[in-house]
């Protein structure tokens, strides 16, 4: 039988498919450094067994500010295992943001990164009379704030006085249960809390899992923000759920190198990067001379070529198969070494992916497989499969998940992953969540004749006739780079062996 709760799926993933790297983080040398799970679990354990001597109880809030590292997941998996509720922070806001978010959710405990996270907190901590614990990732010594070092080291002792120090570690949470609040970005307004159950996200991880071939052959790279629901629920938990290794970035700016150290199978990214990959792919070939051009170019075509008859089903012939594995020799197999090597499948999110790079990357063997999701749907709404692929759509919804169409063309979806609702904030919540469970994404979009998604505007960007008629002035234009706080776009991508040949 399934998990039902985060921690649940935890030591579900740690007792089936233990291995000796289900956490790696960069080590004082440079090097990377493996955390087995059942040395994970433990870790977990201690820091469960410290919190509750604290009086952190089930329900509490638990806020993390802090980039991504193992001592954030940790974190994550402890509370969540004693009923309490965490509170993910982007350590990218200012400290007003920061405030407004904590006075808020008013966590009892909080766990900062870096001096620099700490700095924040410490400017506005005398207004938050709620926040009783803080305590750094960093060994740093700083009045009023404890290290994580110290907290897992007093966690042990109590375990080895009384090893049911820790309580039970799948915890009292039931699936109905508040998991998880995350504050959207607040582009208008005061920013929103998306309360989200064990429910919400264990539903859609095992329907997004159920979709994609990943396993405990394999291992990501992780850098993209765990504040973010994307990161969270497929960077982090698919890849527990499903035994995949986790291996955390130092930074953004350190991930070229990371790949190459880690050699990843499974990686989760932006557009951004797609984006910069073809860039220097196609500004090498460009700088290198009129045959290096010519035979960039020429591949490009074949690739491109290949691609239109393959996603048709329409037969390849033989000369155009033995074209694209010499354009797979001569250009696209550079553009998989630029991955590392052993890279399977991408994720990407926070933006829509323009359907020229989509057409390249599959060109060259990468299928960018684009879905859709916000963060009130935990967040996966629907996706395009190997099975069902449809460049410039967001695939087919997945399974458990409802859409429909409303008459002004708006997105309404319900179904397990739908969020409970805005934290403090009834208003907010009705206007966006009706009585019988059908959110209001705000996104215009319509479904093909075979059943794939196609987001075409935002609705408040829908102009209104003299007729009364609704009209999208974009709505034939590729998505702009308009990020919105909820993420509506994410996208998957693999390459390797599940391509088609």
């Amino acid at each position: 039988m399934p998990a039902a709760t985060i921690p649940g799926m935890f030591l579900a993933a740690v007792t089936e498919h233990p291995r000796p790297d289900c956490f790696s983080h960069k080590g004082p040398d440079g090097g990377y450094v493996d955390v087995s799970s059942a040395e994970a679990l433990q870790r977990v354990r201690a820091l469960r067994a410290a919190l509750l001597s604290l009086g952190v109880a089930p329900g509490d809030r638990v806020a993390i500010l802090s980039e991504n590292r193992l001592e954030w997941a940790l974190t994550d998996l402890a509370a969540l295992s004693l009923g309490a509720v965490d509170v993910p922070i982007y350590p990218t806001l200012l400290p007003d943001t920061i405030e407004y978010i904590l006075r808020d959710c008013q966590p009892v405990a909080m766990f900062v990164s870096t001096r620099e996270q700490a700095e924040k907190l410490r400017g506005i901590r005398g207004r938050l009379p709620f926040l009783k614990h803080v305590h750094a990732y960093d060994d740093l010594e700083l009045p009023g704030m404890a290290r994580m070092s110290d907290l897992e080291r007093a966690g042990r002792d109590l375990l080895a006085r009384d090893p049911a120090a820790a309580g039970d570690d799948v915890g009292p949470a039931r699936p109905q249960d508040l998991c998880s609040i995350i504050y959207t970005s607040g582009t208008t307004g005061d920013p929103k809390g998306v309360m989200l159950s064990h429910a919400n996200f264990v539903t859609n991880v095992l329907a997004s899992a159920s979709l994609i071939d990943i396993g405990p052959r394999d291992k990501v790279l992780s850098f993209l923000p765990l504040s973010h629901v994307l990161e969270r629920m497929a960077g982090f938990y698919i890849m527990m759920a499903v035994g995949t290794g986790i291996a955390y970035a130092s930074s953004v700016e350190s991930v070229a190198d990371d790949m190459r150290l880690v050699r990843p199978t499974v990686m989760i990214s932006v557009p951004r990067l797609y984006e910069k990959i073809y860039a220097r792919v196609t500004a090498a070939a460009m700088a290198g001379g009129p045959v290096k051009r010519l035979i960039f170019d020429w591949a490009r075509g074949v690739g491109q070529e290949w691609g239109r008859r393959v996603r048709a089903g329409d037969k390849v012939s033989h000369a155009l198969a033995f074209q694209r594995r010499l354009a797979d020799r001569l250009v696209f197999s550079k553009l998989r070494a630029r991955t590392g090597g052993r890279l399977r499948f991408f994720v990407s999110g926070g933006a829509p992916l323009a359907p020229h790079i989509n057409e390249f990357f599959y060109a060259a063997g990468m299928i960018i497989l684009e879905g859709y999701g916000l963060t009130e749907t935990s967040p996966v709404i629907s996706v395009n499969s190997f099975d069902h692929f449809r460049v410039g759509s967001v695939g087919k919804v997945i399974p458990g998940v409802e859409v429909r169409i409303a008459e002004d063309g708006e997105i309404d979806t319900r179904g397990p992953n739908v969020m409970l609702g805005y934290y403090n904030n009834p208003d907010a919540t009705r206007e966006v969540l009706t009585e019988d469970g059908w959110l209001h994404t705000g996104d215009i979009g319509r479904f093909d004749e075979d059943g794939y998604l196609y987001i075409t505007d935002r609705k408040k960007d829908l102009i209104v006739t003299a007729g009364g008629k609704n009209v999208a002035p974009h709505r034939w234009r590729t998505p702009s780079r308009r990020t919105s706080s909820s993420a509506r776009w994410w996208s998957w991508a693999t390459t390797g062996p599940t391509c088609p040949a």
